[in-house]
């Protein structure tokens, strides 16, 4: 388990992440679609920019408890990996966008 402040922080956004990407996915299910633009339908669009903000914010919270603080537990170098996984996802949709 982890043992700083920052760690802890990690691991909590990384289940907010998930549980939101659950709710991303059952909203999908459910018959929600997807509009021409971003803003277009914001009963997804809320829980998607709110499940993005999670994830790249459990890496940078994981970064700093790992290189400041000197985390060293596993569950925070998964959340820090998920989060970089949430941050390059949005970079490219950015960088190269459809």
């Amino acid at each position: 388990m982890p043992r700083t402040i920052l760690g802890k922080w990690s691991i909590v956004l990384i289940i907010i992440f998930i549980l939101l990407f659950a709710l991303f996915q059952i909203l999908v299910a459910s018959g929600q679609e997807v509009g021409d633009t971003f803003s277009s339908n914001l009963v997804l669009s809320i829980p998607w920019l709110a499940m993005v903000i999670a994830g790249i914010l459990a890496f940078f919270t994981g970064i700093v408890s790992i290189i400041v603080k000197k985390e060293r537990s596993i569950f925070v170098f998964l959340a820090t990996g998920a989060g970089l996984f949430a941050l390059i996802f949005v970079l490219g949709e950015l960088i190269f966008p459809q």
